[in-house]
This record gives C-alpha cells, structure tokens and sequence, in this order.
C-alpha cells in the first residue's frame, strides 16, 4: 500500500492550524446523516439535490441546475477560467417490473444493484401517493434442501412481497410497473469513527465538496478562478449527468471524487484489485483518463500537508465521472480522488470519517495551489 511517505499515518498527518474551521463539525454531521438517509435513486435524485443545495448555499454566490437534476453551486461566476470539483448524487435501486396474480412484484435494476443481498431486506416502493414498505422474500431454510446445490439468490428468482394477495391489491397500493424502490437502511457510527450507511456511494461525494467549499468561507480564503461544485445525477448508469454538465460548462480543470474498494476484508484478491484499506488516506488514481501533471499536484499537496494517501492504477477507464470530464469537449485536465470503502453496493457501505476529513482537506489545500491561467500542459 502506498502512501506519501514511509512515515504518514493518519496519526500523524497535520491538522489544521488553530482557529481555524475543521472538517466535520456537528452541523456537518448532522446534514450528512440527513442526506444520507434521504433516498435519492438514479433518476429521482431531486430531493437529495435540495437538501444539498440548502447546506451549500451559504458558502456559494450562485446556482446552476439542468434539465436531469445535477446542481452545481458556484463561487466567482463572473471568473474565465474554471475549476470544478466534482461527485454524484444518485444511489442504485430497482423497478417494479413485473407483478404476479397473487400480488409478489418481480424487478429490474436502476443502477449496479447486488440481487445477492436482496432476500430478507426490507424495501420502499416509491408511489404517487407516497411510500408502500414492502420485503424482498426469500423461502425457509428447511424448504431449500433441494439436492446438493442450493439455488443462490438471482435476478429472476428474487421477488418483493407488500403483504398483498393479488395483483389488483398491489396496484391499489399505488404500485404499478416503473416504480422506483430503495432500501430504507439509515446512517450509523460504528466504533467511534466508522461512517455506515447506504448510498454513501457516492453522496458522501457530494458532503465532501460541499464541505470544501464551506472551509474556504469558514477560512476566509478567495479564489482567483471560478470554482464549480458540481454534484451530478445518473452515475450509476454511465456518468450521465456529468457528460451533460461537463458539455455546458467547458471546465479548465475537474478534480473529481468517488468511492473505491477496501481490498482488506475477506474473499478480495488484491493481485487483481490491488491494496488499498479505510484509514490510510484518501486513494490517487492512475488511469489514461487521469491527467499526470494535475495528479501530481495532488500528491505534491498531500505531502506537503502530510496527508496520508494510496495509489490505485484502473485499466483503460477509472469508472467514475472523471472519464466522463475527460473525454469531453476538448479534453479537460482531470484527476480523481478516491474515498477507500468497505462493502460497495450493499446496504453497510463503510468508510473511515479520518479519511472522509482528509480528502476534504486535499480537496482544500490543491485548490488554493491552482492559479487562473494553468494549462497543465506536457508541452510547456
């Protein structure tokens, strides 16, 4: 596992100076909780972008939203040249796809939703007229011995059941083919400092940029450059919103921020996946996408910082909207920074909270490094 030095820990990195607004205080905290347990499905993400909105607008002169729902918060919007910082706001969930005669629902993906975890969770069918709890059911123990190979759970084998007896009484439930339906697992701190919820892929993204424009008021720090918070919707099937938004914007620079695997928990192998573990810093992607000379700013400021940071190398594309920044327009300069989890796609994703303050902080501190007028140029 790489880190920027021998001697970086999270222990040991530096804190900021004193007097000075930190990372995560209780209101934080507080709006991270609130916006994690607020669902906001691909597609649906529109009440999560509110709540967003109404935490950042203290701390940006002005707002821009699009026709699918990404909202960007802006400061120094009169500024030629711009830098945006980047994550998105949608979480994976199901459709309703099919309901049977004796009133169970079959379903679809919205997004990279795990069909393994699915049995015996409880689900919220989103409706018209509000939400309908359901269970996705899963048949006994006793009734599975069926030979020497259990059936696993599968797409066409897992089903919701609402407590209905025919397919007329679900449908007077307001359910109806096309609804969206989210788990309803809510935010939790395990043991001091562990940060568990659903959909922390990625709308911790989301808190984390927000944040990093809230330390620069808190700090009283100016920017000679326009500075883009952009928190896009429809990640989770093909970098969607950030393909528009990075279109209508025509950024300069993108630092963009996502979550990547905790390769240390059990059944992960990291000659394929490579090292990378929740509590030694914020992750640096290496990928054709990923703009060197802006890459190594970031680690030139997390060692300066002392911030402890990993390294993880992706194969043709990151996955993330940095691809999507990339590749458009005529290229911009883009690097991501990565937030190392613990079970993506599940209902317990896990992160570290040191390691959420510590991109934040790396977010904070390139920022102030950048100058109006950089190319990142390979040629100058």
């Amino acid at each position: 596992m790489s880190k920027g030095s021998d001697k970086q820990s999270g222990k040991n990195a530096k804190p900021a100076p004193k007097g000075e607004a930190q990372p995560m205080n209780a209101d934080a905290m507080a709006f991270l909780e609130r916006y994690l347990n607020n669902a906001s499905p691909t597609g649906y993400e529109s009440s999560g972008q509110k709540l967003w909105m109404e935490y950042l607008r203290p701390y940006v002169d002005e707002f821009i939203t699009d026709t699918y729902g990404t909202a960007v918060g802006v400061i120094n919007p009169d500024a030629d040249y711009k830098v945006v910082i980047e994550g998105h706001a949608d979480e994976i969930s199901w459709y309703v796809n099919y309901i049977t005669d004796s009133g169970l629902i079959y379903v679809v993906r919205n997004g990279g939703s795990d069909h393994q975890i699915a049995p015996s969770k409880r689900v919220n069918i989103h409706t018209d007229d509000g939400i309908v709890p359901g269970v996705f059911g899963w048949p006994a123990i006793h009734t599975r011995r069926q030979g020497p190979q259990e059936k696993p759970p599968e797409l066409d084998n897992i089903f919701i059941d609402v407590g209905a007896s025919s397919k007329d009484e679900v449908e007077a439930l307001g359910v109806h083919v096309g609804c969206v339906i989210t788990y309803p697992d809510e935010f939790m701190v395990l043991n001091g400092d562990k940060l568990v919820c659903r959909a922390i892929d990625n709308r911790i993204g989301g808190f984390m940029i927000a944040e990093v424009a809230r330390l620069l008021k808190a700090r009283g720090k100016t920017l000679d450059f326009g500075l883009y918070i952009v928190n896009a919707v429809q990640e989770e099937v093909g970098l969607r919103g950030a393909q528009m938004i990075a279109e209508r914007l025509d950024p300069n620079v993108a630092i963009v921020t996502d979550v990547s695997h905790d390769t240390s928990t059990p059944m992960i192998e990291q000659k394929r996946e490579g090292a990378n573990k929740i509590g030694d810093g914020p992750v640096i992607c290496y990928a054709p996408a990923i703009q060197n000379k802006l890459r190594e700013r970031l680690i030139a400021t997390a060692k300066a910082q002392n911030i402890p940071f990993q390294r993880l190398p992706r194969s043709r594309a990151t996955g993330t909207d940095t691809d999507a920044f990339a590749y458009s327009n005529s290229g911009v300069a883009s690097a991501l920074i990565s937030l190392p989890l613990r079970y993506m796609h599940t209902t317990v994703e896990m992160v570290h909270k040191q390691d959420v303050e510590h991109v934040i902080e790396l977010i904070y501190h390139t920022l102030l490094d950048i100058k109006s007028g950089e190319t990142f140029s390979y040629f100058e």
